[in-house]
């Protein structure tokens, strides 16, 4: 009987033992009976977001050299990780939408524009040297009276300006009046006698002529038969007196200047044009011109002539524009702001702003979104760069959206010089794979 017990007491301990050990492995949970089968319940697990897979790790400077594992390069900055679907397509790059947005990508339509270049410059106003002029008698004599005695004074064509006595003009007129006196107390005389008296009157009036004398003076020696005194000198043009040497009661020699005078009603404006504009100027183009005296007033000109030689110190040429000024607002000596507007052509040409423009030195690439963040580096062959915007000769089509904005950005943040390497650049992007034995 005590041995029964005993076998029961030895068997129920193990079966203690074993539950006590099936609870322990099982981590403390409940014991259940329905493990298995239709009714087992598996316990709740917590939904893990799925992991980006990363393909390789780039330089970060953009250079062509890639790792399959984290590290450094010289300058002790990390590699950057290329994740799956970031990785160059083709000849295309692609952008994540999320890095798209932290770039700030901006693009624009390459399209059909009419290029306009725009040239300014300073300069400054002249009296035009071909209507400038100079009273400076053709003898000697005296100054009884001046007319027109002051400086800046407007005259008049055919204006009396001063009343000058010459011995030689009164000399002139006295022939004058003996050689007609002569042709007509020798008009019985021979042919001869008769027509050397005639060219001596003649050679009288020419030479009162040569003088400067005007032709209403000599109609009224012809007429009254008087000499004068005194004979009037007077404007050959309408302008401005610019000088006026002349005093009144002052003696002048033959040549010597008694006033200098301007017509102001057309103006040169003489500025300097930099060398690399100086192609695009030519004759006959219209300026247009500002000047501090009147703003906002904008005054049309045209050029005339380019100079033909070209500063060494300023690599600049002076350019002549002629200004009409009718109303004699504008003043010789005044400052002007030009401006220059020149057609690249009559007609319009392809192009897209100069920021779409990467520069490698060797060749110039624009980016071209290809869609679903991919950016298409195109070669280009580039014409005049014009106010912002840049000629496209080849590589291009109209109506493709090219990167204006961050496109350096992009250049850095997906290797874009690996991507590069089918158009024979000095990069080629290097697979993971290559580096397996590094």
């Amino acid at each position: 009987m005590k041995l029964t017990v005993k076998i029961l007491v030895l068997a129920g301990a193990i079966v203690i033992a074993l539950a006590a050990g099936y609870w322990w492995g099982r981590g403390g949970e409940p014991i259940t009976f329905k493990e298995r089968g239709e009714g087992a319940v598996a316990p709740e697990t917590a939904a893990q977001p799925a992991e980006r897979k990363i393909l390789y790790y780039r330089n970060p400077m953009g250079l062509a050299d890639t790792s399959p594992a984290p590290k450094k390069d010289s300058m002790g900055m990390d590699y950057i990780p290329v994740y799956e679907g970031e990785e160059p397509q083709g000849n295309a790059v692609k952008i994540t939408v999320d890095k798209l947005q932290k770039l700030g990508v901006k693009t624009e339509a390459v399209s059909m524009r009419q290029l306009v270049h725009t040239v300014r410059a300073v300069g400054i106003m002249e009296a035009d040297e071909r209507r400038v002029y100079t009273i400076a008698p053709k003898f000697e004599g005296w100054i009884e009276k001046l007319y027109v005695n002051s400086t800046g004074a407007a005259v008049k064509q055919g204006q009396a300006l001063m009343e000058t006595y010459s011995p030689e003009l009164v000399s002139a007129q006295q022939e004058y009046l003996i050689a007609w006196k002569g042709t007509r107390s020798l008009r019985s005389g021979t042919t001869d006698v008769q027509a050397g008296m005639q060219q001596l009157a003649q050679n009288s009036l020419e030479r009162l002529r040569n003088w400067g004398i005007s032709e209403d003076q000599l109609e009224r020696l012809r007429t009254d038969r008087q000499v004068r005194r005194e004979l009037t000198l007077s404007s050959p043009v309408d302008g401005i007196v610019l000088e006026k040497p002349a005093v009144q009661g002052m003696r002048f020699m033959p040549g010597e200047v008694l006033y200098k005078l301007a017509d102001l009603s057309t103006l040169w404006l003489i500025t300097k044009i930099f060398e690399q504009d100086l192609g695009m100027v030519r004759p006959g183009q219209t300026a247009s011109i500002i000047v501090n005296a009147f703003p906002g007033a904008v005054f049309k000109g045209k050029v005339a002539f380019v100079y033909p030689t070209l500063d060494p110190q300023t690599r600049t040429a002076q350019v002549r524009i002629e200004l009409p000024n009718p109303r004699g607002v504008l003043k010789p000596a005044m400052y002007a702001n030009v401006t220059l507007s020149i057609p690249h052509s009559t007609q319009a040409v392809l192009s897209v702003p100069d920021s779409a423009v990467i520069d490698t030195g060797t060749k110039q690439l624009v980016l071209i979104e290809r869609g679903e963040g991919l950016y298409e580096p195109r070669q280009v062959k580039l014409g005049m760069r014009v106010e912002g915007y840049v000629e496209v000769l080849e590589g291009l089509s109209a109506g493709e959206k090219a990167v204006v904005a961050a496109n350096f950005l992009i250049d850095a943040e997906s290797n874009l010089k690996a991507a590069l390497g089918s158009f024979g650049g000095d990069a080629k992007q290097e697979s993971p794979d290559a580096h397996a034995g590094h």
